[in-house]
């Protein structure tokens, strides 16, 4: 496993791992060859005869476990290297380098007996045909699987039921909305029972109540079938629902590895606190000896409701003390923002980049 750069924590705890490793990479590279052209026809009359080629690198020698029945977040910015190395993994692309094994198999061989244990998702691809009813695409795979009539029924009604789209099932996938085509999607990347399940930005472009439903999907599918699922996502809200573990990939490299929570204490160590009163507390003065100071707490609705950001060693006497200070109302304690703590992660990172 690479080291942590000194922007990212190296001294979280990672999470356990289950015994059995289901996904193996070792080393994993991969680099695009590029021809440099400028623009014109001069310029293009000149490549002809003397070409500028680049190499970019967009994988750079990663490795890691997954073990079966995890769901693991692989969390980056764009152009990190998270679509490739899901590329990889399923099969699409070749590794310039190095070694994968996932359930036995090399991916890159695309062998038929892996391609019926693993399925790939991409929010923005579709593996429906527009014009016909869904299920005229689920009996396609049906038969691309070799699924017997007996578990294609079953899958079918298994599927459908925990995703509620009994009814959408024989309606033009051209007719519904985002947010059932994606659940339909998800079915019928999910029909043949794959063992695992890559993920890249599932819930993209759906509203909030699409989002939770797929999240409770992928949740009940890992919890009841054991599937292992990578997954990307740009919304953190996914992360945060299904994930105990992430990894973050940047430059091509996999610069953290281990628990979320842990990497939310490491980079955020520091606790929300939002307290409301019956009548004003202008004086918070007593919070002083506790680390709490004035730049760390704010104020609304004149001295009723405070804000404070308090370091977890100093958790347990803050909370002590707020009710002395006042009749209390509402008092609520959470971490950080997940997703502004990744975005400052990668703001950190960049500002000490020479």
């Amino acid at each position: 496993m690479q080291h942590a750069r000194q922007a990212i924590p190296a001294s979280a705890t990672p999470v356990s791992r289950p015994l059995e490793p289901v996904i193996i990479a070792t080393d994993l590279t991969k680099t695009y060859t590029f021809h440099q052209q400028g623009s014109g026809l001069l310029a293009a009359l000149r490549s002809v005869v003397r070409r500028t080629t680049e190499i970019r690198l967009a994988v750079d020698a990663i490795s890691f476990e997954i073990g079966a029945g995890e769901i693991v977040g692989l969390l980056g910015p764009n152009g990190a290297g998270k679509t490739t190395t899901l590329k990889m993994l399923s099969g699409l692309l070749y590794p310039t380098s190095g070694q994968l094994d996932i359930l036995g198999y090399a991916p890159s061989e695309r062998n038929v007996e892996y391609l019926r244990r693993i399925a790939l998702v991409m929010g923005q691809k579709t593996m429906l045909w527009w014009d016909v009813p869904a299920m005229d695409s689920l009996l396609l795979h049906k038969d691309m699987y070799g699924l017997s009539d007996h578990d294609f029924r079953t899958s079918v009604a298994e599927l459908s039921a925990l995703l509620e789209v009994e009814r959408l099932l024989n309606v033009q996938v051209r007719k519904l909305s985002l947010g059932e085509r994606m659940k339909l999607e998800l079915m019928a990347a999910l029909i043949h029972r794959p063992e695992i399940v890559f993920l890249d930005e599932p819930t993209i472009g759906l509203d909030v109540v699409a989002k939770a439903r797929v999240r409770a999907f992928l949740e009940e599918i890992n919890r009841v079938r054991g599937t292992t699922i990578l997954i990307t996502s740009h919304d953190m809200d996914d992360i945060e629902a299904l994930c105990s573990r992430v990894m973050i990939i940047n430059h091509g490299r996999i610069e953290y590895d281990g628990g979320l929570s842990d990497l939310v204490r490491d980079i955020q160590p520091r606790k929300l606190i939002r307290v409301t009163y019956a009548n004003p507390v202008a004086d918070l003065g007593a919070l002083d000896g506790l680390g709490v100071r004035a730049e760390d707490r704010t104020s609304e609705e004149e001295g009723r409701i405070h804000s404070l950001e308090v370091s977890r060693e100093h958790l347990s006497d803050v909370l002590e003390l707020l009710p002395r200070l006042g009749t209390l109302l509402d008092l609520g304690v959470a971490d950080a923002d997940v997703e502004e703590i990744i975005r400052d992660l990668f703001t950190r990172e960049r500002a000490a980049a020479p």
